[in-house]
């Protein structure tokens, strides 16, 4: 088990040792999920509502390529405990010692929020964003869509809203080690509020307001939870 007095070198060796394994487990679940990423299309096809009957490929290789694709997301929502474990490995010794032992619980709510995140992607953003798209199909203009473009940016939004789910976890590892504070946090909001803009704005696969305050309004109700959490955290630490 790693400690306080390590070198930078060997922090280093560390932090190889744990990439290389969350690179191994995310090759072996990715390669895994290739052969049901067939099934998972057809799943991923359902935001849009029935309108899209099939998906059109324009280069030989795009099918294997798309095929891949959603094999890595799959690969990527698998090996997640692993690769939040190894984390967890990497980033323990510099909690307090009574965090040191929380691997599971720690592996457990970052999944969970990861799987909301996804969810809320899933459910939640992309029928309405597909539907907003695809309401401009007129009879002199038919959709014929791309299978690359439509997995782009439905596995993209998939794992950016599974990614930012995870800021209140983030935000009590940062408080833990001494990084944030609850009123840094709290003097930042404006910019916070910007910053979640322009993220919901790029991350959004639509440019309507309305799409990009979907995904807004859950991105500062969780900064405002990561700062509560951090705020009771320091409450503790002072008791």
């Amino acid at each position: 088990m790693q400690d306080r007095s390590l070198t930078l070198i060997e922090h280093l060796n560390e932090l190889r040792k744990r990439i290389l394994i969350s690179l191994a487990a995310l090759v072996i679940a990715t390669l895994s999920s290739l052969p049901f990423a067939s099934a998972v299309l057809k799943v991923l096809k359902i935001p849009a509502g029935g309108v899209i009957d099939r998906l059109v490929f324009f280069s030989p290789q795009d099918a294997f390529l798309i095929y891949m694709r959603i094999a890595f997301l799959c690969g990527f929502t698998i090996s997640l405990p692993v690769i939040l474990y190894q984390l967890w490995v990497f980033i323990s010794p510099a909690l307090e010692e009574r965090f040191k032992k929380g691997a599971g619980r720690f592996v457990f709510i970052c999944f969970v929020a990861f799987i909301l995140g996804c969810c809320f992607a899933y459910f939640v953003l992309l029928p309405p964003a597909l539907r907003f798209l695809l309401s401009f199909a007129k009879e002199e203009l038919v959709p014929v869509i791309s299978a690359n473009n439509y997995i782009s940016f439905i596995t993209g939004l998939i794992l950016s809203c599974g990614l930012i789910f995870q800021m209140p976890v983030l935000s009590f590892i940062l408080s833990k080690i001494g990084v944030v504070q609850a009123h840094f946090l709290r003097k930042q909001y404006r910019y916070a509020i910007v910053v979640i803009l322009i993220l919901a704005a790029l991350i959004t696969p639509t440019s309507d307001i309305f799409n990009m305050l979907m995904l807004a309004f859950p991105m500062l109700l969780l900064y405002e939870v990561s700062i509560w959490i951090v705020s009771m955290n320091e409450r503790k630490a002072h008791a």
